[in-house]
């Protein structure tokens, strides 16, 4: 294993599904050249046009399992039955190397198992709906879901919320245009 680079910052956007952070989170990439994307590891299939490496890392179960055992997760969770996320030491240490803050769209449970080993080093940003009745009529709009599959996200949705008092900041995604400009300050005071 290589040494591990000089450390530097780190940003987490972390929302249930349908809150708004995948958005946010492209824009202040466009946003702050000092930012830079953490890839997050999956064992779930790619859907269309999503690309490994940019996306996702797909891994296999197999190969996911191989990972954990080697202790080359962060973090990982087991998101959704037989699903599991995580973070690579070697995603941060690549930003790292790149001298540039490395900025996470990742669920509640891996943002704070991140914030537990950075705890200086980072700022947990949660993406809160205006309530849960628009976060789940958003979740039932994208129309990506089976009904099982539905059911599922919504219920881990309404369990996520209960998580909004455990981060730095609560940032209301009510109005997007709005919560893109506090998203904004928020990491412009925090790179400062």
């Amino acid at each position: 294993m290589s040494p591990e680079p000089a450390r530097g910052k780190l940003l987490l956007f972390t929302a249930p599904s349908g809150a708004g952070k995948t958005t946010i989170v492209r824009h202040l990439l466009d946003k702050f050249p000092q930012l830079a994307f953490s890839v997050s590891a999956t064992t779930r299939p790619p859907r269309p046009g999503e690309v490994d490496g940019h996306d996702y890392h797909f891994l296999t179960p197999t190969a996911f399992a191989r990972r954990v055992a080697e202790g080359a997760f962060v973090e990982y969770e087991e998101v959704y039955p037989g699903r599991f996320y995580g973070t690579l030491h070697s995603e941060v240490h690549r930003i790292w190397a790149e001298g540039k803050a490395v900025v996470f769209d990742i669920e509640v449970k891996g943002a704070t198992n991140i914030k537990r080993h950075y705890p200086d080093d980072s700022l947990a940003v949660f993406v809160a709906p205006p309530s849960k009745e628009i976060l789940f009529q958003r979740l039932r709009d994208r129309s990506t879901e089976d009904a099982d599959s539905l059911r599922v996200r919504i219920a881990r949705a309404g369990e996520e919320l209960d998580y909004r008092d455990r981060f730095d900041r609560v940032l209301v995604n009510d109005d997007l245009p709005v919560a893109l400009q506090e998203a904004e300050r928020l990491v412009a005071e925090f790179l400062d």
